[in-house]
């Protein structure tokens, strides 16, 4: 267990540090640019969306994150 919420903490330090570099951007484009394994991604984004350290906002199918 824990070396599960270390490599999610892990994900999330490196969403942090993507958004932090390159602004606002698609989930879908992080996804891909961080090429986190599984779903990494996703539970590295709840985990800073539970901090309250992202905003992120729907428009159609595209999902947009920022720091806040």
């Amino acid at each position: 267990m824990q070396e599960l919420m270390e490599e999610i903490g892990s994900s999330a330090g490196a969403i942090y540090n993507y958004l932090n570099s390159n602004g606002t951007t698609t989930f879908s484009k992080m996804k891909k640019d961080l090429d986190l394994k599984g779903n990494f991604a996703d539970l590295g984004l709840g985990w800073l969306a539970r901090e309250d350290k992202v905003s992120i906002s729907k428009k159609g199918t595209s999902v947009s994150v920022s720091l806040k």
